[in-house]
């Protein structure tokens, strides 16, 4: 049997001031091939999911706090006991704007690292606007900081 237990997986930092915690897939001991899924705290006043998007289907679920979600053209807020679902393709960013934590749990599928991750932790995630579409209007601007 193996079980992940979210107490004791330490996680990455990103650059974008977000923890995140592989729950099944990447370092923890469950590994699935249809879906990945993990815990991801955002810091209080901009923690984020950078701008970007990729192949598989994903849903946020929204545990604590509140964030602004970005999805295509469209900026809302999302709050807890939310979830939303991202299609396939399509640029997405969330962004914590409150003066507490936000914390969500991920789930995408097919299983596998999506491509920001990598990205942004060796400072070359598309820049919005430039490299990639530009986010809606009003919407917090894409942490695009490099790695320290």
């Amino acid at each position: 049997m193996k079980i992940a237990d979210l107490n004791k997986i330490e996680g990455r930092r990103f650059p974008a001031k977000r923890l995140t915690r592989n729950i099944v897939g990447g370092p923890s001991p469950i590994q699935a091939e249809a879906f990945s899924m993990g815990m991801v705290t955002l810091d209080p006043e901009g923690g984020q999911v950078p701008w970007h998007n990729h192949e598989q289907e994903e849903v946020y679920l929204i545990l604590e706090g509140e964030g602004e979600m970005c999805l295509g053209e469209e900026r809302f807020a999302l709050k807890a006991g939310q979830t939303i679902y991202i299609p396939p393709n399509e640029f997405h960013q969330l962004t914590n704007r409150q003066k507490k934590p936000l914390k969500m749990i991920y789930c995408y599928g097919p299983a596998g690292d999506v491509a920001h991750w990598r990205q942004e932790l060796d400072g070359t995630l598309p820049k919005e606007g430039v490299d990639v579409p530009s986010l809606p209007d009003g919407a917090w601007p894409q942490c695009t900081d490099a790695p320290e």
